[in-house]
Formats: structure tokens, C-alpha cells, sequence
């Protein structure tokens, strides 16, 4: 690995760049307040490009840096320079890059995972390889199985932000339409409770408005006291695994 100097004109974005919505992200910071940054204060962290051994550079990551960099007009800027011997690699370098960012559009983050998942076919795998748990990493998946026009909200800076409960409604309703009329229902509510009226609602759509009247009741919450001094709040949907797990330790106590 070798940091250079290459001149703007020889970089190219490479199609494994896992960043596509540039959108995302925007209300903190845009291009043009990236640009203003760099112009003030230099460009902190050099962009990660691979050799294409013909003159020209593919950028892996640092899209936006390099957007902000060709807008402020400099003839050259800093790269590190990674020999990638395959695409699947140069996809995970990227999503490394970007995964942990709140800024980047959970599509292009469960789409990066599909291509790491297919390369492997093993979710522990992809784990090691990009330092993300499984059940993130399936939650995420489960988004590609989204209808259309909740996935074109998820690419959108302002679009919806619960991740799990998202997951949970592809899993709870296969149905475009039906994933579209419940996500409507359930809108508002915080995540655990979303994730709580879908769980209830067993995949069925007739049950989410009566689910959503008891969750503006408040149903779907407990507190456990000891003394008065001493409360701890338990999500509902936590609460059979508490139970289950009294039961165990009254049955090892007999």
C-alpha cells in the first residue's frame, strides 16, 4: 500500500464503489460544504483508489471527497493506492469504508452485503470479512425484499430509519402491497413498538389497526419493580424471553 499523488482526470469511480445515493447524509453535509471544508482545512484523509496498470485509477472509496475536490477544481489529490486482485474484495474495502457512516443509504448498504453474501454464501463470513454482526447483516438483507416505493424512501435522506422494524415487515408480510398499508399503520410509533404490532399482527393485516389502537394505550409495555426504589422497564417483546428464562432457573432449582 502506497500513498500518491494522481492528478483528478486519471480517477474514475468504480462500479464497486458501494456508495450510490449521494443524497443520503445531505442535511448534515453536502458536496458543497465538503468542498468548503477542504478548501479551508486541506483534504484530511486521502481517497483509496486501485491501480488499473493502464494510467488510470478506479476509486474504491472517498466518492464524495473526490466529488468535493473536482467541484473545488484541484488538478491533483492524494490516494492510497490498494492492489485488489477481485471485485468481491474491492466491494468489501468500500463497504468497510462507508458501513459504519449514519450517512450512507441503508439500500446501498444491504445491496454491498447481497454482492459480499453471493460471493461467499455464508453469513459468518461476510461477518468476519466486514466486521458487522449476522443478525445486522440479515436484518439488512431482508430490506432488498421491501416493496419498491418503501425502498425509494429508504435511499432518501428523510426517509424511514428503523432498520429492524423494516426487516421485521419483510419478514411479517411478503405482499408489496400489504408491507406499503401496514408501514402506513404503524408510522409514528417508536421501533419497538412497530416491531411489537408486527409481531401480534402474525402477518395479518386486519389485526394491525386493532394492534395499533392498543399500542396508542400503551399495551405494549411492562415495568418490573423491586421495592419501590427499584424499576426496571422491559420491552414487550422481550417479555416472553424474560419469562422463558425464570422458567429455566426455577426448573434448575428443583
Amino acid at each position: 500500500m502506497e500513498i500518491k499523488e494522481i492528478r483528478i482526470s486519471e480517477i474514475t469511480i468504480s462500479e464497486h464503489n458501494t456508495r450510490k445515493d449521494l443524497s443520503a447524509g445531505i442535511e448534515d453535509a453536502g458536496i458543497e460544504d465538503l468542498a468548503q471544508s477542504i478548501k479551508e482545512n486541506g483534504l484530511l484523509n486521502p481517497l483509496i483508489a486501485m491501480d488499473n496498470k493502464d494510467g488510470t485509477y478506479s476509486l474504491i472509496a472517498g466518492q464524495r471527497r473526490f466529488l468535493a475536490c473536482q467541484k473545488l477544481g484541484l488538478q491533483t489529490v492524494p490516494v492510497i493506492i490498494r492492489e485488489i486482485n477481485e471485485s468481491t474484495e474491492a466491494t468489501i474495502l468500500s463497504l468497510i469504508e462507508n458501513v459504519h457512516r449514519a450517512d450512507m443509504s441503508p439500500m446501498d448498504k444491504a445491496r454491498a452485503y447481497e454482492q459480499i453474501y453471493l460471493r461467499y454464501n455464508d453469513y459468518k463470513k461476510v461477518s468476519k470479512e466486514t466486521g458487522v454482526s449476522v443478525p445486522t447483516i440479515k436484518r439488512y438483507l431482508k430490506l432488498l425484499e421491501l416493496a419498491p416505493s418503501i425502498q425509494d424512501q429508504l435511499t432518501t435522506s428523510d426517509g424511514p430509519t428503523g432498520i429492524a422494524a423494516l426487516s421485521k415487515l419483510a419478514t411479517t408480510f411478503s405482499s408489496p402491497e400489504e408491507q406499503v398499508e401496514a408501514l402506513k399503520e404503524i408510522s409514528g410509533f417508536k421501533q419497538q413498538i412497530q416491531l411489537e404490532i408486527l409481531r401480534r399482527s402474525e402477518g395479518d393485516l386486519d389485526k394491525i389497526k386493532d394492534l395499533k389502537e392498543q399500542a396508542m394505550g400503551g399495551a405494549f409495555a411492562i415495568t418490573v419493580c423491586r421495592g419501590l426504589e427499584s424499576c426496571t422497564f422491559i420491552p414487550e417483546e422481550l417479555v416472553d424471553v424474560f419469562i422463558e428464562a425464570i422458567k429455566n432457573i426455577k426448573k434448575g432449582k428443583k
